[in-house]
C-alpha cells in the first residue's frame, strides 16, 4: 500500500490497499481459514471485484464515440507508458492496466494508518501473503473512519487518506489484471507514469512483511523511470512541467524527512514519566508547529512562483492533521530510496539486473536484507 499526500502539486502521500485487495484476489475462503476477519476480507473482495466489474479494455474506450478527447488521448498515453515499462524497464509485462474503469467517486480507497504518541513506529496488521503491513485499506471511507476510531480509542494517533490506486500485486491479472481509474486519470504526465511505474514495481518484487522495502524499492523505481520517459518519450512542455514540480517535491521531502528526525530524535528519550509528561508534549507540539510554520513559507512560494492554491488542498489537509501515524507511513516511501538508487548504480544501470538484485534481497531473511540496504544506503550517503 502506499501513505503519502496525492500528488496533485507534488508526490504527496498515496496509494495502495494492498493487504485485504491481495488476498480477496486469492480466495475469501483461504482468508477466513487463515485467522483473518471475514468482515474485512468481504469487503475487499466486494470492492475489488465492482472495480474489475467497471472495467472495459482500453481499445473499446478507444473505440467509443462518446468518450471524451481528452480521456482518449491519456489512455493513448497509458498504453504507450505501458509498453515502456516491460521493453524498456522490465517491469512485468501482464494484463494490468490495459483496461480503465471510471469510478463515480474521488478515490479507490480509503487507508487506515495509526502509530502511538511517542513513536514513529507503525501498527501494523499482519494478513496471508503481504504478511504483517502498517496501513489497511477500505473501499467505502465510513469504514475506515470507523477503524480509525476504534484505534484512537486505544490511544493510537491516526490518520485515514484518499488512496488513488492500489495493487494486488499481480493476483488478479488472471481475472484482468489492475485496471487504469478515473481517480488517477488527468494527473499530470509525469506523475501519472510514476504511479504506473511504482505500482507495477510492486509486481515486480515484493517482502511480505517489509512496508519500507516495498514502498521504498517501487518509489525508487518510480524515479528513476520517470526520469527515463521524461527524457525520450514525454509529450511537450510535460519535462519542463515535471521538473518544477521536482523542485517541489524536494524541499516537501527535506522538509518532511528534517522533521522525522526532529521527532524519532525526541522519541528516543523513550515514553515520558508522568513528570516528564508536559515538558515532553510542549516540545512534541513545538515540532508540529514549526512543520506547518515552514509548510506555510514554502506554500506561500509556491503560489508567488504560479501555482494554484487549489492543487494544494489535499497537501493542506495532510499538513492539518499531521501526527505520528502519518510521518510514520510517509517514512516508509522515502528512506529506503537512496539505498535502491546505489543499487541501481551497483548494477550498471541495467533494469533486469535491479530487479533480480531486489528479489534476491526480498528473498532473504530479514536481518540480512536490512544488513545489505543499510549499507548500500552508507555508499548513498559517501
Amino acid at each position: 500500500m502506499s501513505t503519502r499526500p496525492a500528488p496533485v502539486a507534488l508526490t504527496g502521500p498515496r496509494r495502495l490497499a494492498r493487504a485485504g485487495v491481495a488476498c480477496s484476489a486469492l480466495l475469501l475462503a483461504a482468508c477466513a481459514q487463515s485467522g483473518g476477519a471475514l468482515g474485512y476480507y468481504w469487503q475487499s473482495l466486494r470492492g475489488h471485484l465492482a472495480i474489475l466489474q467497471a472495467a472495459r479494455p482500453v481499445p473499446e474506450w478507444l473505440a467509443a464515440e462518446d468518450t471524451p478527447q481528452a480521456l482518449r488521448q491519456r489512455l493513448a498515453l497509458a498504453q504507450e507508458a505501458r509498453r515502456f515499462a516491460s521493453e524498456e524497464l522490465a517491469l512485468p509485462d501482464n494484463a494490468s492496466y490495459r483496461r480503465y474503469a471510471r469510478l463515480e467517486r474521488r478515490a479507490a480507497v480509503w487507508n487506515v494508518v495509526a502509530a502511538p504518541p511517542w513513536s514513529l513506529q507503525l501498527h501494523t496488521w499482519c494478513f496471508p501473503v503481504t504478511g504483517c503491513i502498517g496501513y489497511r485499506g477500505y473501499f467505502q471511507e465510513e469504514e475506515a473512519r470507523a477503524e480509525a476510531a476504534r484505534l484512537a480509542g486505544q490511544g493510537l494517533e491516526v490518520s485515514v487518506y484518499e488512496v488513488p490506486a492500489y495493487s494486488t500485486l499481480g493476483y488478479s491479472n488472471w481475472l484482468g489484471g489492475d485496471p487504469l481509474l478515473s481517480t488517477f486519470i488527468g494527473w499530470p504526465e509525469g506523475d501519472f507514469v510514476r504511479l504506473l511505474l511504482h505500482e507495477l514495481a510492486h509486481q515486480s518484487a515484493y517482502a511480505a512483511g517489509d512496508t519500507a522495502f516495498n514502498e521504498s524499492y517501487a518509489t525508487a523505481v518510480e524515479r528513476l523511470g520517470a526520469r527515463q520517459w521524461l527524457d525520450r518519450h514525454a509529450r511537450p512542455g510535460a519535462r519542463a512541467d515535471d521538473q518544477r514540480s521536482e523542485e517541489r517535491r524536494s524541499q516537501w521531502r527535506a522538509l518532511t524527512r528534517q522533521t522525522r528526525e526532529r521527532l524519532a530524535a525526541l522519541y528516543a528519550e523513550g515514553p515520558p514519566t508522568a513528570a516528564q509528561q508536559a515538558e515532553r508534549a510542549a516540545r512534541k507540539r513545538a515540532i508540529f508547529a514549526e512543520f506547518a510554520s515552514a509548510y506555510g513559507q514554502l506554500r506561500a512560494r509556491w503560489i508567488a512562483a504560479g501555482l494554484e492554491a487549489a492543487r494544494l488542498a489535499p497537501l493542506d489537509r495532510w499538513v492539518e492533521g499531521a501526527n505520528n501515524a502519518s510521518f510514520a507511513a510517509q517514512g516508509a516511501y522515502d528512506d529506503l530510496v537512496p539505498a535502491f538508487m546505489a543499487l541501481f548504480e551497483q548494477e550498471g544501470g541495467d533494469w533486469r539486473r535491479f530487479h533480480a538484485a531486489v528479489q534476491q534481497l526480498a528473498r532473504a531473511p530479514r536481518p540480512e536484507r536490512d544488513a545489505r540496504l543499510a549499507a548500500l544506503s552508507r555508499a548513498a550517503t559517501r
